[in-house]
């Protein structure tokens, strides 16, 4: 199943409007700079008329005139060479007519003895040049223009001063003919630099388009795919499988998490790690078949999206053939290294019929895989039903951490002696978008069984320490407890705290966790060495629930935590049951003996509080204090507001 895109039509269609878009502003100015052009030309030809003019009154009319104003006619000798230059020009057709015109108006020779269309005396051309002036325009005799018309002052050479007006019309064909012939060099000019001004416009437009494209192109591929396998990433199976749910085809979703990657991640580094998830996908996508999707959602878990799969053995033999494609070894870093993977299969529609339900049901197969001894699990809703069936929390919870549906109540240890409030204990609660808020025991031990105990921890960690970086900035002096399991405590888990303490920046000291006492027969040894690094970077440790559980006893003395907690099965009964309250004599003292101090759970009344006061208890938490609730609250609580150590009053 291949992704396509818009791509090349929308490069394609962009390229266009920006072509025809600069094409539009070339071509207008070219039109503009050719009619600027055809205008300076007419210019030329009127300034080179003007020139001719000149010459001809200069060298053919004043010599033939005596000086007398024109208003006295002329003599018959004047009259014979005007007649004989006139001739000539008029033979060598450099000029079309001429006249000599008084002041007043009245034509006192004309080349062909006529006056036909002589400008009146009152034309305002006409009286600018009786003035002294020049004046041009071009005649336009209906088929286009034919001629040049200059009107200008007649100067006599014997007398130098102006005797008349020289009244001429000069053929316009040849000037008109050396305009054209300029204006043609000038637009191919023009035409063949607009035209390559427009082509690299073009290119210009082209090659930016190509790159949008490639770039847009690029950003969609990265937003749906993962950079290291090349694969589709966790919103590119969740789009696919949302188009494949809407048909009617039969498909599964099937969800890979490979066994041990840890491992090999610990062992030869991550960039083994990196090599082997690369070869993984490269054998699913080998041996899955060409209509089939698979991705990479994160961390070592694949996707698979497989349609057409019409029941339970079909995917059951495919899933064969995947899981011993993987199998084959593979060597990394010179270590042949054995792939192992658990299948989690949904069927659609059997299974569910939108995306998070077939998630969800993948998952909880997936996870019931990991606990069995088959490698591939279909769905089947009776694994939900089972103790185990907390798959589907399992399951659930994966996107609540994701959707930050998680949030964090505390509650108040106070110390006996002073009554002030010294800690705050996070406790864990979930917003569940169905269920409302569900308190841990609906999910906690869902998770201790899951490898979601790292993320979850992790999360808690980070939440707490930055409230306590909250409420530490208001100036509220409180520490801060949280409860850790003991799958927690790898080699790891140390260094993990630190960085989660120096991104908050609260102190190493404030810093309480709590480890359930009875979870120490699992690996008190292990255990024991994580607990003394946290104490040696100054992180403080107590022993949770003590006293119901006696794998630990002989490890007390060794192990290095500072604190242990009277488990309130114990603390309910001191008011009335006297063996209890041996029990809890006897727990103080060991604990003292010990050096480490003791906190109450459960305490419920002030007569309770009395008593474990006077057997020498430290601190002591419980509804009779403070039910859980969120900080914030209790930091505004009238009296934990008021005072630099706060002491909290009482709940009834």
């Amino acid at each position: 199943m291949r992704t396509s895109g818009p791509g090349l039509s929308s490069g394609t269609g962009l390229f266009a409007t920006y072509a025809v878009a600069s094409l539009v502003p070339v071509v207008a100015l070219g039109v503009v700079l050719a009619h600027g052009n055809r205008e300076d030309g007419v210019e030329r030809g009127l300034e080179s008329a003007r020139a001719q003019a000149a010459v001809i009154e200069e060298m053919a009319i004043a010599p033939a005139l005596s000086g007398d104003d024109l208003r006295e006619g002329l003599t018959s000798s004047e009259e014979r060479q005007l007649q004989e230059a006139t001739d000539l020009a008029i033979f060598h057709g450099s000029v079309v007519r001429l006249r000599l015109r008084a002041f007043d108006g009245a034509v006192v020779f004309s080349d062909d003895g006529g006056v036909r269309g002589t400008l009146p005396s009152d034309d305002p051309d006409f009286r600018a040049a009786a003035a002294g002036g020049t004046r041009l325009d071009v005649l336009d005799e209906g088929t286009g223009p034919s001629s040049i018309r200059v009107l200008q002052p007649v100067i006599a050479g014997a007398v130098g001063r102006s005797v008349g007006v020289l009244e001429l019309e000069l053929p316009y064909d040849a000037i008109a003919a050396e305009v054209e012939a300029a204006s043609t060099r000038t637009f191919q000019r023009l035409g063949a630099g607009l035209g390559s001004l427009y082509l690299v416009l073009a290119l210009i437009s082209l090659s930016t388009t190509r790159r949008l494209r490639r770039n847009a192109a690029r950003s969609a591929h990265d937003a749906l795919h993962d950079p290291l396998t090349g694969l589709g990433n966790r919103e590119l199976f969740r789009r696919r499988v949302d188009v494949a749910t809407r048909s009617a085809v039969p498909l599964a979703v099937v969800l890979v998490d490979l066994d041990r990657f840890k491992e090999v991640n610990d062992t030869l580094g991550h960039h083994a790690g990196d090599e082997l998830l690369r070869t993984v996908a490269q054998r699913l996508s080998d041996t899955l078949r060409t209509d089939d999707t698979v991705t990479r959602l994160g961390g070592d878990e694949f996707g698979l999206l497989l349609s057409g799969i019409t029941g339970v053995e079909e995917v059951l033999s495919l899933l064969v053939r995947v899981s011993q494609a993987l199998t084959a070894s593979v060597e990394l870093d010179g270590v042949a290294v054995t792939v192992e993977a658990s299948f989690g299969v949904a069927l659609h529609p059997r299974d569910g019929h939108d995306t998070e339900s077939l998630l969800r049901s993948a998952d909880v197969a997936m996870y019931q895989g990991k606990r069995g001894t088959n490698s591939i699990v279909v769905y089947d809703p009776h694994l939900e039903k089972t103790p185990a069936g907390r798959l589907a929390v399992q399951s659930e919870l994966r996107l609540a951490l994701e959707r930050d549906e998680l949030v964090l109540h505390y509650q108040p240890l106070v110390d006996l002696a002073t009554g002030e409030v010294t800690r705050l204990e996070a406790l864990v609660r979930w917003e569940h978008p169905k269920r409302g808020l569900l308190p841990p025991a609906e999910f906690v031990p869902a998770v201790e069984q899951s490898n979601l105990v790292h993320p979850f921890t992790r999360w808690v960690l980070a939440r707490a320490l930055g409230d306590c970086a909250a409420w530490a900035s208001l100036g509220v002096p409180w520490e801060v407890s949280v409860n850790v399991s003991i799958r927690n405590l790898d080699v790891d888990f140390p260094e993990v705290v630190l960085a989660q303490l120096d991104a908050s920046g609260v102190e190493r000291s404030r810093l309480h966790l709590e480890i359930t006492e009875t979870a120490l027969g699992v690996d008190p040894g292990g255990a024991g060495t994580v607990l003394e690094r946290l104490a040696a970077y100054g992180v403080r440790s107590a022993l949770d629930d003590f006293g119901v559980g006696y794998a630990s006893l002989s490890h007390l003395r060794t192990l290095a935590v500072d604190e242990v907690k009277i488990d309130r099965g114990f603390v309910a009964g001191v008011e009335t049951n006297e063996a209890d309250r041996e029990v809890v004599r006897s727990l103080v003292a060991l604990a003292h003996g010990l050096r480490l101090t003791v906190t109450a759970e459960g305490v419920e009344t002030q007569q309770a509080a009395d008593w474990l006061s006077g057997v020498g208890c430290d601190a002591a938490q419980g509804y009779w204090y403070s039910r859980p609730t969120t900080w914030e609250q209790l930091v505004d609580h009238p009296t934990l507001g008021t005072h630099r150590r706060p002491t909290l009053e009482p709940t009834s």
